[in-house]
């Protein structure tokens, strides 16, 4: 009999005046009971339109429907069939414009908890203690991996379960990608990102850490003299952007993905930490996106007394996920929106001191259908800041295009891969944030799933 509840079981979280001074995470999870209440929601539709929102086709209904009857276990099988990281996915995707955005029960009443079940079910199997992973049987066949962020492990994850031999490459210290480096303790322990690469390593999956590829080795030899009959590139968008006004150079100037990296990998809110971190007491973070959001709250736990997100457009254009901007407000940040850096001010020992800004208005509708913002003339003020993270994109790396002969490339940097995850180059794939920018991680999973598939397909037809 389906729970009738209109709204979905709210998920506890840490007192936002507690949480903004530590770094343990925010949300605290389902309960078994409220877990198997909630999946009791779900009307367990016959078109299961869930699954058509879902990058990885996770079967949403029947795990939902092991949770209901607390089956726990099973519905963990379920979920591992689709997805290489069900922790990481319950925490990070943004649900509620992919599945949840497709359940029926959200027509009249809000849509069933299919990522906090998710989360449930993987939290669940990581406590138990004999937890066990079937290492298939070998077929033979070598591939190489770049980069070990979503895309990567995901490929991988499903290379392995086919029985390939698998290595992925990472260029950082510790697997995990932007999952290690990018998104905060407080929203991905990383003791869980480290359960699920433990995981693909029972599988199989050898990660050989500090292996910067193009400058270590290249993709040729590790074709022509490694014997890898086939290469995916999973190695993300590191490269930052910055916004080409006066004063970026100063001290105190960061982009967000050094100032996140020196926080989540480096660990630089540990009280001694080995690569330390400016404590800035003011802190201005340009952007809007999801990212902003994790640099902005990482600077109050650092101990700011003021953290500003200064964003070009209103609130209702914030490319952040709702929640992520709920969360940030609840721990005291402050938005200050329809406003555009147009200079970091500096003293004479280079430090910042304040940041020039100018007010904004919305005007018709650009490429992206959002509508444009437009300087208002004379409105110019200096924020009071000692700190500036910016924060307004991604890009590849290019050091693997300069490196590897043949491979085509967008003007912007990214590699030109088909709907298979095809390059330009015989046996190399690519997919994630290195082929489309700066993305979701579960559409990077979806790449490196679809790549795998390719993979297996293109060595099969190859050995025919």
């Amino acid at each position: 009999m389906p729970n009738m509840s209109p709204k979905k079981a709210p998920m506890p979280t840490q007192d936002p005046d507690v949480r903004n001074k530590n770094f343990l995470e925010v949300a605290t999870g389902y309960t078994q009971e409220v877990a198997i209440e909630e999946a009791q929601r779900c009307l367990n539709c016959k078109t299961k339109p869930c699954v058509a929102g879902c990058p990885v086709h996770i079967a949403i209904p029947d795990f939902i429907k092991e949770v209901a009857n607390g089956n726990f276990a099973a519905a963990y099988d379920v979920i591992s069939e689709s997805s290489s990281l069900p922790a990481v996915c319950g925490r990070v995707c943004p649900q509620e414009t992919q599945c949840e955005s497709k359940c029926v029960r959200g027509i009249k009443t809000e849509p069933v908890g299919i990522g906090r079940l998710e989360r449930f079910v993987a939290d669940w199997h990581n406590a138990q203690p004999n937890a066990e992973v079937h290492k298939p049987e070998s077929n033979g066949h070598k591939v190489a991996v770049i980069g070990s962020g979503p895309a990567g492990l995901t490929c991988a994850g499903d290379l392995a379960k086919k029985g390939y031999d698998v290595t992925v490459f990472e260029a950082l210290h510790l697997a995990g990608g932007v999952l290690v480096y990018g998104i905060p303790e407080f929203r991905l322990p990383k003791s869980i990102v480290q359960k699920e690469v433990d995981t693909l390593k029972q599988l199989g999956v050898k990660v050989e850490t500090n292996m910067v590829i193009g400058r270590v080795i290249s993709i040729d030899e590790l074709m022509d003299e490694y014997g890898f009959e086939s290469v995916f590139i999973g190695s993300g968008a590191g490269l930052p952007r910055f916004m080409n006004i006066p004063g970026e150079n100063l001290c105190g100037v960061y982009s967000a993905n050094e100032f996140l990296t020196r926080t989540n990998l480096m660990k630089a809110y540990k009280d001694d930490p080995t690569t330390p971190i400016m404590h800035a007491k003011k802190v201005a973070v340009v952007g809007g996106g999801n990212v902003a959001m994790d640099a902005a709250r990482c600077a109050k736990r650092l101990g700011a007394d003021e953290v500003y997100i200064v964003y070009r457009r209103s609130e209702e254009e914030l490319p952040a996920r709702k929640e992520e901007v709920e969360h940030a407000k609840e721990e005291g940040i402050i938005f200050k929106l329809l406003n555009n850096p147009i200079e970091i001010i500096g003293n004479e020992d280079e430090f910042v001191t304040g940041m020039k800004c100018i007010k904004m208005e919305l005007g018709e509708p650009d490429a992206s259908g959002r509508r444009r913002p437009v300087p208002v003339e004379g409105s110019e003020f200096v924020l009071d800041v000692d700190a500036v993270i910016i924060s307004i994109g991604t890009s590849p790396n290019p050091l693997i295009k300069s490196t590897t002969k043949g491979l085509d490339t967008q003007k912007w940097g990214g590699i030109i891969a088909d709907e298979n995850g095809l390059t330009s180059r015989e046996g190399v794939y690519a997919g994630g944030d290195a082929v489309t920018g700066a993305a979701t991680v579960i559409l990077a999973m979806g790449a490196g799933k679809t790549a795998a598939s390719a993979i297996d397909e293109y060595i099969h037809n190859k050995n025919k």
